[in-house]
């Protein structure tokens, strides 16, 4: 009986109803709710990795680009390499391997 008692007190209580609405409707309701912002905080994490290699891509490119604008000799080896140029008296063979 004082169980009861106590419980019917809890439930009774203005504070501790508000507060429980409060928080049932930040969880589920909101427009804003936990749900959604867990979801745009693992996005975010994403994003932010996507950035960092990104920019290690550019830094790569740039470095590329300045050698390739330093030396003839780096400009004739970036065009064999990536684009399979040859010169005039030249047979190229691909291999691939697995």
């Amino acid at each position: 009986m004082k169980e009861q008692n106590w419980v019917l007190k809890i439930l009774k209580n203005k504070y501790f109803v508000t507060l429980t609405f409060f928080l049932v409707w930040m969880a589920f309701f909101d427009t804003k709710d936990w749900g959604l912002i867990r979801e745009r905080q693992t996005k975010l994490d994403a994003l932010q990795k996507s950035e960092k290699e990104m920019a290690k891509l550019i830094a790569e490119t740039r470095a590329e680009l300045s050698m390739l604008k330093t030396s003839a000799e780096s400009v004739e080896k970036y065009a064999r390499e990536k684009y399979l140029m040859k010169k005039d008296n030249e047979d190229i063979f691909v291999v691939k391997t697995p």
